[in-house]
């Protein structure tokens, strides 16, 4: 699943964000856009999860912040 995440006040650690979710999702990415307004999310973990993460790294986030964005999988990975 990807998701995105608009940046309100301070810029997120976004080393700490992904080595948090990589502890639970080892597959996981997690990087801040070239504009610095959003986080963008990929991983096998639903937004609940997420969430719970993304405040354990020090950047909490409240439901209507997360946006879940439409699948661009194709299936050809067999992922």
């Amino acid at each position: 699943m990807q998701f995105k995440i608009e940046i309100a006040g301070f810029i997120p650690d976004i080393d700490a964000i992904e080595h948090t979710i990589r502890a639970v999702d080892p597959s996981a990415l997690a990087d801040i856009d070239q504009a610095g307004e959003m986080i963008r999310v990929a991983t096998s973990l639903d937004a609940v999860h997420l969430l719970r993460l993304m405040g354990q790294a020090g950047y909490p986030v409240a439901e209507d912040e997360l946006e879940r964005l439409p699948s661009e999988c194709c299936g050809g990975c067999g992922g």
